[in-house]
């Protein structure tokens, strides 16, 4: 269990806005600046304590999805990878002139299930077009 010093931080700096607008501002504001403080001081705490801090993100592996269909959209290429395996994200590349979608995208899924979507969907008609999955290239 570790303390984030982010929170510690975003603690002492509320505390420190709460203290001018109890010196400055009559109780009423003062009250509620106090209520508004221990809130975000609880928040930030249960948040650290809990691991919600991003350091534990998903083990993920982006692959490539080519010949896709024109038509096709990131609501229905996410249905279909999510058959397979836990999708994070989807991005189909569109003409930056045109605006139309180019034919290919990426997806983003749990690592522990990428070989089980490229062999099921390599190769998969999807809407008419055969498709070509595989890992993407790094950057």
């Amino acid at each position: 269990m570790s303390f984030n010093s982010s929170v510690l931080i975003t603690s002492v700096i509320i505390a420190v806005v709460g203290a001018i607008l109890i010196s400055v501002f009559n109780i009423a504001v003062a009250s509620s600046a106090i209520v508004f403080a221990v809130g975000a001081v609880l928040a930030g705490l249960v948040s650290s304590l809990t691991g919600n801090s991003g350091e534990g993100k998903a083990d993920t592996t982006t692959l490539y999805v080519g010949n896709l269909p024109y038509r096709a959209n990131e609501g229905s290429v996410r249905e279909l990878f999510s058959e397979y395996g836990k999708v994070f994200s989807v991005r189909l590349l569109r003409d930056k002139q045109t605006g139309k979608r180019r034919g290919f995208g990426f997806v983003e899924i749990a690592t522990s299930d990428s070989k089980k979507v490229i062999a099921e969907l390599n190769d998969f008609e999807f809407q008419e077009r055969v498709l070509k999955v595989r890992l993407a290239n790094d950057k």
